[in-house]
């Protein structure tokens, strides 16, 4: 059965899509780390790069964004013939200033990447105020079809204006879309309006890319149920199941990741080492620059051959590895060093095969091919931190070889471990951590933990542990030690 698992309730938010018994997806937004993509800020031009054909924006973030020329507004609904050919400066300014949206998040030393095409993403249609462009969802069942909406927006759209029908308006009447498409310009008219009072470069608009994941995932099957820890976020999602699904509040003892194995599904996502059938095995290191696959036989021994053997193993590798590539969140440069195959044949089988399985990956993967040592390069498109990159952080204690969970990572488990404390007969709990994850659990003047004593129903008590990583333990739970 297909299950959804949202876990809402505290700052850390998480979804988890199980499909057929298997984890397919594994969604984590932390407050700190939230992805600022699909968000829409006042920028001005601060530097425009002829050699480049490229602008730095000041858009009120700490690094300034890249804006390229095929970006900008100006460009695109320019109907110069030998527009490609001009340089950037007859576009764009410096000083000039503009709408931009973040199509990439900020990097290591890279800022973020820009466009000054705005999308406003709508249930049914992306509305772009100056996209010059129409677009029907691939997913549509017939050419009639796609050649039915491309004619309606011919005949509703400005000419600057640019839509894209989404899979789900496929369904939807035109007065439908028509009220959809009037609120976007309505929208965009007021962040307009909010950029024009603005006097520094800033924030005009921000998605809530977490609602938006999740909804995104609930379209992606068609039975089965959701089940949140959330009562806000069940009432915002609730007009969203449709005939075939259902949704549930939980509010067991254990939490929600814990009750639906969840939890050791990430803690598996983060070791190195991932068992393949009969022993055989992949190890995945992840670099700044690329991510390694290695596979390995390990005890695996084929019935007939050392060429069935090393077939098997590969063909597993294949699924297993795209798989990971989708839980873990894994980008950029990926390389599968498979287990070294002399036929041209069985590699072209392999190849066949991660294809395949990549198909179902939402993120956009380009296989180059096998290199001359038998390598297979991918690349898959960057919007994000991995898993990695958001769980963990370099270890204070190894010098940086290795990683720990974050002291926010911890801090929001010891939230998750004292919510199945909530409706207990307990007055207080002693907790032992460290500093930092104290200082993060609490916020600033404890306002993070006078609110959860509020709401589960207990007091908190800390001492200090000098543990050399981020650590907590909880000690005692009973009658408060404030009596008498």
């Amino acid at each position: 059965m297909n299950k959804l698992i949202i876990n809402a309730n505290s700052r850390e938010k998480r979804f988890a899509l199980v499909k057929n018994g298997e984890v397919e997806k594994i969604y984590i937004e932390q407050p700190d780390q939230q992805s600022l993509v699909g968000n829409i800020y006042f920028g001005i031009v601060e530097k425009v790069i002829p050699g480049m054909n490229a602008a730095f924006v000041n858009f009120g973030e700490e690094m300034s964004g890249f804006l390229q020329k095929d970006k900008l507004a100006s460009y695109v609904l320019s109907e110069d013939e030998n527009k490609a050919n001009r340089m950037i400066s007859s576009y764009v300014h410096q000083g000039e200033k503009l709408l931009v949206q973040v199509e990439k998040d900020a990097a290591g030393t890279k800022g973020a990447r820009l466009t000054g095409i705005i999308e406003l993403q709508g249930e049914n249609l992306v509305y772009m105020p100056q996209g010059k462009y129409i677009a029907v969802s691939k997913k549509a069942d017939s050419t009639d079809t796609r050649n039915k909406w491309r004619e309606f927006a011919s005949h509703v759209k400005m000419p600057e204006e640019g839509l894209i029908f989404r899979t789900e308006s496929l369904k939807q009447t035109e007065e439908a879309i028509m009220r959809e498409l009037e609120q976007q310009r309505v929208q965009y008219a007021q962040m307009t309006k909010s950029m024009s009072a603005m006097k520094k470069p800033g924030l005009v608009h921000s998605r809530d890319y977490f609602f938006e994941q999740a909804v995104a995932a609930l379209l992606s099957f068609e039975n089965g149920e959701v089940v949140t820890d959330c009562l806000e976020f069940k009432k915002r999602i609730q007009h969203h199941i449709t005939e075939g699904k259902e949704i549930k509040f939980y509010s067991g003892k254990d939490h929600i990741f814990s009750f639906y194995k969840i939890e050791q599904e990430i803690e598996r996502l983060l070791k190195r080492l991932v068992w393949l059938e009969k022993g055989a095995y992949m190890v995945i290191d992840q670099a700044e620059a690329l991510t390694m696959i290695d596979v390995n036989t390990g005890k695996f021994s084929g019935k007939t051959d050392l060429r069935d053997t090393i077939m098997k193993t590969n063909l597993n590798a294949a699924v297993e590895a795209a798989r990971q590539i989708r839980l873990r969140d894994l980008a950029g440069i990926i390389l599968i060093d498979f287990i070294d195959m002399k036929s041209n044949t069985d590699r072209e089988n392999v190849l066949k095969l991660i294809q395949k399985e990549l198909l179902q990956d939402e993120r956009r993967t380009r296989i180059v091919g096998f290199t001359e040592l038998g390598i297979l390069q991918l690349t898959r498109k960057k919007t994000k931190q991995s898993m990695a990159e958001t769980l963990t952080e370099n270890c204070w204690t190894c010098g940086g070889t290795g990683q720990v969970l974050s002291t926010e990572t911890v801090a929001y488990r010891l939230e998750r471990a004292l919510w199945e404390y909530k409706n207990s007969d307990y007055e207080e709990i002693h907790v032992a951590a460290t500093k930092a994850v104290i200082n993060h659990f609490s916020g600033e003047a404890d306002i993070h933990k006078l609110r959860l004593e509020k709401a589960l129903g207990f007091k908190i008590k800390f001492s200090v542990s000098d543990a050399a990583k981020p650590f907590y333990e909880i000690l005692k739970v009973g009658a408060s030690t404030e009596h008498g």
